[in-house]
């Protein structure tokens, strides 16, 4: 498998290279796809960082990487060297205490910030200190509003890139008006690069996420996954191996790798790698979905004051999206899994005690009310406390793909 990156450059007012501007692409065709912006970035930092380098990809100049609010709120920008990366915040990143916050801890690590797309907002105007470039689509800002703003910021130790350079005229104007740094069509359009992926299996994947939603890592059981898995291994390593990390030793095996990063970062790792590989053609969402049907489950079990099902009832939500994720048929995928009998025959079947768990469960999520509350009153439980477990179980998902 191949995976696919636009580089643009970046310019500076000699039209020297000044850094790239990296783009996620999942194809040939150069064109941005249909996708967050989060896995964007993620699919960027695991199929370029984690691969073979972003120096291989900008040939040793700094690569502009969005990051959206979340990733930013996350400090996932900082196990990247700094001198490898400007931070681009994207457009849609809000002016928030916490981001400033973020944008001060990162440049005090020593990175270059970017604003993309600013729109002359002045709620970013406090962030300026810790900005390094602000970035101005001059296609999409009007001409005396650039000049007013450069006007402003002229004392300020701030650099200005023009985004949408279309012709010599255009890039000589600027330039007398004050830009340092140019992109657009004029220069170049975005270059397509083509690579060798680094494939991990969804399988292996699945487990990493679900050992990463506990509160306290198992390492040898994680480490058991690592071993199966060359792929994860080696983005691990070079997860590790970045400078960021001021390595001091080096890593004799895989279980020292994980305890050497610690649970925080694994976390962030397993995070960033589940996002990027086993989400590339499937929608976020099936996950959150995944892990709300596990915890009502567990929790429908422990109503009906079942001390050893909650465990199974678990799992069995877990795992009733697989065959979607997977692209298998369910029956497929379970033989190749050591699960308990009854959970098989509850997502094969449908036709026991667990079943019916699960299949409260999508009823639920698809407000089938008059179906949740004959099933409801077949399992003998209220249902205020049906519908409060449910409730209960959307929070928690949440919890757990925010912390993960």
């Amino acid at each position: 498998m191949y995976s696919y990156v636009a580089r643009q450059p970046i310019l500076d007012r000699n039209q020297n290279i000044y850094a790239y501007e990296l783009l996620f692409r999942d194809g040939k065709d150069n064109c941005f796809p249909n996708v967050s912006s989060e896995l964007a970035t993620a699919s960027i930092l695991t199929n370029n960082h984690l691969t073979l380098g972003l120096e291989q990809v900008t040939g040793n100049l700094p690569a502009f990487i969005n990051f959206n609010e979340s990733l930013l709120l996350k400090h996932f920008p900082s196990f990247i060297e700094p001198s490898k990366i400007v931070i681009e915040i994207l457009e849609d990143v809000p002016p928030s205490e916490e981001v400033f916050q973020v944008c001060k801890q990162l440049k005090n690590k020593g990175y270059k910030l970017a604003l993309d797309d600013y729109n002359l907002d002045p709620k970013w105007f406090k962030f300026f200190s810790y900005i390094d470039i602000i970035k101005i689509d001059i296609l999409d800002v009007p001409h005396a509003k650039i000049i007013n703003f450069v006007l402003q910021v002229r004392e300020l130790n701030v650099l200005l890139l023009a985004e949408k350079v279309e012709s010599s005229k255009q890039f000589e104007q600027l330039k007398a008006l004050g830009f340092s740094l140019f992109q657009g069509y004029f220069f170049s359009k975005p270059q397509i690069i083509k690579q060798k992926r680094i494939s991990t299996t969804k399988q292996g994947l699945l487990q990493l996420f679900s050992h990463s939603l506990n509160s306290s890592l198992d390492f040898d059981a994680i480490s058991h996954i690592f071993s199966a898995d060359p792929g994860l291994t080696y983005k691990l390593l070079r997860f590790i191996n970045s400078s960021a990390w001021n390595r001091q030793k080096e890593i004799t095996s895989l279980k020292h790798a994980l305890t050497y990063i610690g649970e925080l970062e694994l976390k962030k790792f397993i995070a960033l790698v589940t996002l990027a590989d086993l989400n590339q053609d499937k929608p976020s969402e099936i996950i959150k979905t995944s892990l709300i049907r596990a915890k009502f489950c567990e929790k429908i079990s422990r109503l009906r004051r079942e001390p050893d099902n909650p465990p199974k009832a678990f799992l069995t939500g877990m795992l009733s999206l697989i065959d979607t994720i997977l692209d298998q048929d369910i029956s497929t995928v379970l033989a190749i899994l050591p699960v308990d009998t009854e959970i098989e025959s509850a997502l094969v079947k449908g036709d026991n005690y667990l079943a019916n768990y699960l299949t409260l469960a999508k009823y639920l999520e698809q407000a089938q009310w008059q179906e949740s509350n004959k099933l409801i009153a077949q399992l003998n439980i209220e249902t205020s406390l049906c519908l409060e477990a449910h409730q209960e179980a959307i929070a928690w998902s949440d919890v757990m793909l925010d912390n993960s």
